[in-house]
This record gives structure tokens, C-alpha cells and sequence, in this order.
């Protein structure tokens, strides 16, 4: 089942594209490949076979540069690579074709699906990720220092505490819903997920400074702010404390055909809300829920 939060994340006010953007030649596929302005081509070896990619996997590179980033993904000994690597700047290099496999993904799991890497676009998006707070200014963990205006303190939606976060610019984030917009209507894609949905238990990336509620809002036309409605299909359902049979009930098991919202979502169990009873809130398995009917028009 597909894994979505309904938190908003920072810097997810709707953004449009700007003047100069709309004046740019707009990017194009040709044969697998991008084209366009700004647009390079490098061959990463770090590759595998022919795919039909599903879905958009949004990642960060964790890097010094954009430079450095394309330099390592396409170094044999990485045994990692992406499709495309887009700059701070709103340069994109393209590593492969997007109908070949590249190692974005790694152990990940989506929609029943396991082995992203087969089923997927990747995106890395050039952003040294977590920063640690040194004097007054803050720290990535090959050494660079970033002042806190090209930060965002903000609590991921994985973690209890809430930390600094390197923070996206303007132009990659143009770019970002120019190329989503792309290879969504391209290839027919049917979602668009961070790395930190697919492999939760050991990646945060984009982390919360990516507006990927908004892409995902304004790429696939899903309301950014309407929770989803499941039914329980189960006889009875227990609600839990967290992911997990080793977690606690936290009130009576769920009958079938309660109508819940759900929260989070992740590959096996989603936190919900029963909705005629909002107090009640836990997680449930995924398997015993099933899309719930539209809610009756009122007239």
C-alpha cells in the first residue's frame, strides 16, 4: 500500500513556477534521455537491465556538490547511482536511461512491491541532508559549514526530535515539479515517494526541508491536506501503540467496516484515526484495510 503523510512539511506553500522558469525551453525525453537547457549527459556504469519504472523517488545526495555527487555515482566502486543528480543551481546530469535500472533505492519496499531499483525513477537531489549545530553556524558531516538562513529546523516525520535540515533552493525545487510533471505524464507513473517512504527504518532522505507533499499535490492532482479513507475488512482489528505486533492495544479492536483516515502510511502498517471516533488514534496492519467508498455528498 502506498505510504503517505499528511504533515506539511516546511517550505510546502504552494510555489508556481516563476517568470524565468516559464521563459526557459522546456526540458523534453528523447529516447530515454532528458533534454533541454541546463541539461548534461554522463554515463554512470553502476547500472542494470531494461525496467518499467512506476514510480519517482525522491532523494538527497548528502554531498559536497553536485559535482562531487555525479563524480561518486559514477565511480564503479560506489555500487550506487540515480537517473538524474539536479544542482542547486537547476543544472541536471543524467546518469542513465530512464528505462534502465539504476541503485538508487536499495533494500526498499512500496505497494507490495520489494527491489525499488526495478521499478523506479531516481532523483538525487544535490543537499548535504542533516546539519549539526557548531557556534553559530551549522555543520554537514563531510565538514562544510551552512549558515542558518540556507537551513530549516524541523522535525522529520520518522523521528521524536526535531534538528536542522540543509534547505533546497528556489531553482531545484522549480525543477524538481518540471521533472516530476515530465516523467509522470511519460512513463505513467503512478506515485511519487521520497527514499525515506520506501526504506524508513534507514533512510531520512529528502527529509523535511522537500515539499513532497506539494509535488505529490500538484503532480498527481491529490488534495495535499485530505487524509485518505480505508474500511476495516478485518472481523475485528486491533489498533496498536506502534508499527508492530510487540506494541500495545490502545483501545478495543477495530470491527469490520469502521471508517478510519489514515495518518502515515508505511509498507506494512499506517497510524490512523477512527473517524466517527477522533480520540481513538494508533496503528493498524495494512493488510486488513481496503478503500473505503467516496463520503456521501451532502446536498
Amino acid at each position: 500500500m502506498p505510504t503517505r503523510s499528511t504533515t506539511k512539511r516546511p517550505g510546502s506553500a504552494r510555489r508556481q513556477p516563476s517568470a524565468s522558469a516559464r521563459a526557459r525551453a522546456a526540458l523534453a525525453i528523447d529516447e530515454h534521455r532528458l533534454t533541454g537547457p541546463q541539461v548534461a549527459y554522463r554515463d554512470t556504469p553502476n547500472r542494470g537491465g531494461v525496467i518499467t519504472p512506476r514510480y519517482l523517488v525522491f532523494h538527497y545526495t548528502a554531498g559536497k556538490s553536485a559535482e562531487s555527487s555525479v563524480a561518486w555515482l559514477t565511480n564503479p566502486d560506489a555500487k550506487a547511482s540515480a537517473h538524474l543528480v539536479l544542482g542547486r543551481d537547476g543544472r541536471i546530469t543524467q546518469l542513465a536511461p530512464f528505462n534502465i535500472k539504476t541503485w538508487h533505492a536499495g533494500r526498499s519496499a512500496w505497494d507490495g512491491l520489494k527491489g525499488l531499483n526495478a521499478h523506479s525513477i531516481g532523483i538525487e537531489m544535490d543537499n548535504a541532508g542533516p546539519l549539526r549545530q557548531v557556534g553559530d553556524t551549522l555543520q554537514a558531516w563531510f565538514g562544510k559549514t551552512y549558515p542558518k538562513n540556507q537551513a530549516v529546523y524541523a522535525r522529520h516525520k520518522w523521528e521524536a526530535e526535531s534538528r536542522w535540515w540543509h534547505a533546497y533552493t528556489e531553482q531545484q525545487i522549480e525543477r524538481a515539479i518540471e521533472l516530476a510533471t515530465l516523467l509522470v505524464r511519460t512513463y505513467h507513473l503512478i506515485d511519487i515517494v521520497g527514499h525515506e517512504d520506501i526504506a524508513p527504518e534507514r533512510k531520512r532522505d529528502p527529509g523535511p526541508a522537500f515539499p513532497l507533499d506539494h509535488i505529490q499535490s500538484l503532480v498527481m492532482g491529490r488534495p495535499e491536506d485530505e487524509p485518505e479513507r480505508y474500511e476495516v475488512s478485518a472481523t475485528a482489528l486491533n489498533i496498536r501503540g506502534g508499527p508492530g505486533t510487540q506494541y500495545a492495544r490502545v483501545a478495543e479492536p477495530l470491527h469490520r467496516g469502521t471508517i478510519v483516515l489514515i495518518l502515515e502510511k508505511r509498507d506494512r502498517w499506517s497510524r490512523v484515526e477512527v473517524e466517527d471516533e477522533p480520540e481513538i488514534e494508533g496503528w493498524v496492519c495494512n493488510a486488513f484495510l481496503r478503500p473505503a467508498e467516496a463520503s456521501p455528498s451532502i446536498e
